[in-house]
C-alpha cells in the first residue's frame, strides 16, 4: 500500500524573519515570513528547521539585547506549525540559558542527540518518532557539529557537552531503525566533499555530511551550516539537501512509501510576493523599533568608509579595516590586530549609523588579546595568503576554497600594526617575503602582543597556531559595541591609515586591467 507525506524544510534563517537584510530599508525577496505562506500543512506533512535561528540579523540582536521582546522567531515557528527544530553552532553564542528560554516559548520538538548534559550524563535533545496520520513512522534524528567546540566561549557552553556528531547519529540509528518506515537525519553541519565528484573540500570534522551518507543508511539527510543550496539528490542512498541562508529560499520535500520502495523528490521552494499578514502585522510593532534602533546616529566620521569588492579589499586595504583596527588596538593596548570582515560588510557611512556598525559587523566576537612570537606571527600571515590564487589566464583571484562549498571571505584576515609584503609568484608556503614591526625586521624569537576576535582566537578558519599562543587578556567586551565606542568617543573619528602591507604579483604577465 503507497503512503505519502510531505515535509518543509529551512535552516540558517539567522533571525531573518522580515524581507530584509538591514543594509538598508528596501524590501528584499527573502525572510521567513515571506516563505511561510508556501507551506501547506495537513496530517501527513512536517515542517522542520536545521538550526542557526537565535543569531544574525539586526532583529535578533535586537532581542537579544531586550529581552522584554520575548522571542519572535518562536512565535513564527509556532503560528506555522513547525515540528522538529535541531541546534545550530550559533544557537549557543548568547549562552545555553538564552537558547533554553528559547526553546521553552517554542512548540516544536528540538533533536539534538550529541548534546549530552554534562552534570547528568544524558541526551538533552534525544531522537523521536513521529507518526502520521496515514500511519507512517518517522525517527527523525538532529546533531549539530561538534566545531561548536572549537568556536563557542567556554561559558556559554558549561553546561552541555556537544559530543561526536558521527558516533551520536550511529547510535540513534541502529536503536530506531527497526521501528520506523522512514528515518530522516537533521544534520546541522555540511559536505566535506563535493557531492558530486566525491573531491576532498575539507580534512576538519566541521562537515561531516559525506560521511554520513557514505557510512550510514538515513533515507534523507536535511543539512545546512555552509549556506550553499544544494538541490535533492541521492548520495550512497541518502537523498540530501541544503537551503541557502537568511530564508532565501527552503525545500519542499515530497516522499512516497510502498512496502519495497521510498521515493523521495523535492522542489526549491521561493519566498512568495507578499510576506504572511498576520503574523507579520503582528510583530511590525517590534520591526519599526529595531529599524528605529538602526537609523540611530552614533557619531561622525572624516569620510565615508565603505566597501570596494572583496578582491580589491583583499589587495589593497580598506578604510573599514582602518577603523576596525583602531578599534581593536586602542581596545586592546596591543601591538598587532587582526581584522576579518564578514561576508557582507557595506562598511561606514560619514554619518554613522548604528545599521552601518551591524550590517558591517554582525558577529557576536569578544576581543582577545594573545602573546605572539615572530615565528608564530610569519605562520598565520602566510597561512592567510591562501585566499588568493591565479586563474588559467594567470588573474588574481580569490581562491576557490574560500568561495565553495561555502563563501568564507571572513577568514582572511588583515594585520594592522605590521608592515609585510606576499608575492603571489611564490609557491604557497612561501609567499611572506618581508615582515617587519616599526621598521624592524621581525625574528622568530620576538614577542608580541596581538587582538583578534575569540573566534579566530580559538582557531577558527584554520589557524591553529593561535591556540598555542598564551591568553593574556580574554576579553569581556563584544567587538561591535567596542566599535560604538570608538566612534562616539570624539565628535569627529579621523580614519587612520596604519595598514602596511603589499600584495606583489608582478610576475603575471596579463595584469593591464588589474584584478577584478
Amino acid at each position: 500500500m503507497k503512503k505519502n507525506m510531505k515535509i518543509y524544510y529551512t535552516s540558517d534563517v539567522h533571525g531573518y524573519l522580515f524581507p530584509t537584510d538591514y543594509a538598508d530599508t528596501e524590501e528584499k525577496n527573502m525572510g521567513l515570513l515571506k516563505c511561510v505562506p508556501n507551506f501547506q500543512k495537513d496530517e501527513n506533512t512536517l515542517i522542520i528547521d536545521g538550526g542557526d535561528m537565535l543569531q544574525g540579523s539586526a532583529l535578533a540582536t535586537y532581542c537579544q539585547a531586550h529581552p522584554e521582546e520575548g522571542f519572535p522567531q518562536a512565535e513564527v515557528l509556532n503560528r506555522t506549525g513547525y515540528d522538529f527544530v535541531t541546534l545550530g553552532n550559533h544557537d549557543v553564542n548568547y549562552g545555553t540559558s538564552y537558547l533554553y528560554k528559547y526553546l521553552e516559548a517554542l512548540d516544536a520538538t528540538c533533536v539534538c542527540e550529541n548534546i549530552i548534559d554534562t552534570k547528568k550524563q544524558m541526551k538533552k535533545f534525544p531522537r523521536a518518532i513521529k507518526t502520521l496520520a496515514n500511519g507512517l513512522k518517522i525517527g527523525i534524528v538532529g546533531v549539530v557539529t561538534d566545531y561548536i567546540n572549537v568556536w563557542e566561549k567556554a561559558e556559554n557552553i558549561k553546561d552541555i557537552t556537544v559530543a561526536d556528531p558521527f558516533e551520536a547519529a550511529k547510535e540513534a540509528l541502529e536503536e530506531i531503525k527497526g521501528h520506523v518506515d522512514l528515518t530522516i537525519c537533521i544534520y546541522h553541519g555540511g559536505f566535506e566533499r563535493d557531492v558530486r565528484s566525491g573531491e576532498i573540500l575539507s580534512k576538519t570534522s566541521e562537515n561531516i555530511g559525506y560521511k554520513i551518507c557514505e557510512e550510514l543508511d538515513f533515507d534523507l539527510l536535511l543539512t545546512g551550516h555552509q549556506h550553499l543550496l544544494i538541490e535533492g539528490q541521492l548520495l550512497h542512498g541518502t537523498y540530501i539537501v541544503q537551503p541557502s541562508a537568511n530564508a532565501a529560499n527552503y525545500f519542499e520535500i515530497d516522499i512516497e512509501k510502498t512496502q519495497d520502495t521510498i521515493k523521495i523528490t523535492s522542489t526549491v521552494g521561493s519566498p512568495s510576493v507578499k510576506a504572511e499578514s498576520n503574523l507579520t502585522n503582528q510583530l511590525q510593532i517590534l520591526e519599526t523599533k529595531v529599524q528605529s534602533w538602526l537609523d540611530q546616529a552614533i557619531g561622525k566620521l572624516d569620510t565615508d568608509a565603505l566597501a570596494e569588492g572583496k578582491l580589491q579589499m583583499a589587495l589593497h586595504g580598506s578604510p573599514i579595516v582602518e577603523l576596525i583596527g583602531a578599534v581593536q588596538l586602542q581596545a586592546s593596548q596591543a601591538q598587532i590586530a587582526v581584522v576579518c570582515l564578514a561576508n557582507t560588510s557595506p562598511g561606514f557611512h560619514k554619518n554613522v549609523t548604528m545599521r552601518d556598525v551591524i550590517a558591517t559587523y554582525p558577529y557576536t566576537n569578544q576581543l582577545i588579546t594573545l602573546k605572539i612570537t615572530g615565528k608564530q606571527l610569519k605562520q598565520v600571515v602566510e597561512k592567510n595568503s591562501d585566499y588568493f590564487s591565479l586563474d588559467e589566464q594567470d588573474k588574481v583571484i580569490i581562491s576557490p576554497n574560500y568561495l565553495y562549498p561555502k563563501i568564507q571571505h571572513y577568514h582572511f584576515d588583515f594585520f594592522v600594526g605590521i608592515d609585510y609584503t606576499i608575492d603571489l609568484c611564490q609557491k604557497a608556503g612561501e609567499r611572506l617575503v618581508e615582515l617587519s614591526y616599526k621598521n624592524q625586521r621581525v625574528e622568530d624569537s620576538d614577542e608580541f602582543t596581538i587582538a583578534l576576535s575569540d573566534y579566530r582566537a580559538s582557531g577558527g578558519g584554520g589557524f591553529p597556531t593561535y591556540q598555542e599562543c598564551p591568553v593574556l587578556d580574554e576579553g569581556s567586551e563584544e567587538i561591535v559595541g567596542l566599535i560604538v565606542e570608538y566612534i562616539q568617543s570624539q565628535e569627529e573619528i579621523r580614519i587612520p591609515k596604519n595598514l602596511k602591507y603589499e600584495i606583489n604579483y608582478s610576475c603575471i604577465k596579463d595584469i593591464k586591467n588589474g584584478p577584478k
